[in-house]
């Protein structure tokens, strides 16, 4: 009776850990992501995620969370309340590395009176990446946007500096990966839900 009980109680509490667990969406490479996170107090959802190629090299798993599902970059950018790209590094880069890559994404994709518009914020964009020397593999950078906050960074749940104050420049960091010349094309496809990453 005594062993009966037991087995119950082990049982509840497997239960109660199962439900606390994270749920998870995708398994892309080895890097399993959440179906849905926490940001600002709002609940988001997986809408894509994928692999950023380099050559034939495997650069990082990137996952866009929305309130809603969106499939297209008008909608996207127009998606009220937070947002959030997280990238899930799967080899070690130089900040050298990582930063020109960001910065070209951005130059790129976004004209020159908008950038204008936010020179400073940039400037504070680039130092941010000179503050850490390398990022390893396994590292997890998220960039959020909340709304009365600004845009957040974070390295491995250690917020990176101060918010970046206007939703224009989250946008033109969104378009790194869903601007007209995105660093990858099939990883635009994927982090808009336009093909099926599943078991990648």
């Amino acid at each position: 009776m005594k062993l009966n009980t037991y087995a119950k109680k082990l049982a509840g509490m497997v239960l109660a850990a199962g439900l606390t667990a994270p749920v998870w969406a995708l398994d892309i490479a080895g890097v399993k992501l959440e179906e849905t996170m926490q940001v600002g107090g709002t609940e988001l959802k997986l809408n894509g995620a994928g692999i950023r190629y380099k050559a034939i090299f495997k650069v990082y798993v990137a996952a866009l969370y929305l309130k809603e599902k969106k499939t297209t970059v008008p909608e996207v950018l127009a998606s009220p309340g937070p947002r959030r790209v997280t990238l899930v590094m799967m080899r070690d880069l130089t900040n050298e590395e990582f930063g020109r890559s960001f910065m070209s994404g951005i130059q790129q994709n976004n004209d020159k009176a908008e950038k204008s518009k936010m020179t400073s914020q940039f400037i504070r964009f680039g130092e941010l990446f000179a503050s850490v020397p390398e990022l390893k593999k396994g590292d997890i950078m998220a960039i959020e946007w909340i709304p009365s906050v600004g845009t957040v960074v974070l390295l491995n749940g250690k917020k990176m500096g101060e918010p970046y104050p206007d939703l224009a420049f989250f946008n033109a960091l969104l378009r790194i990966w869903l601007g007209e010349y995105p660093v990858d094309k099939s990883l635009k496809k994927a982090m808009l839900a336009e093909e099926d990453t599943r078991g990648r």
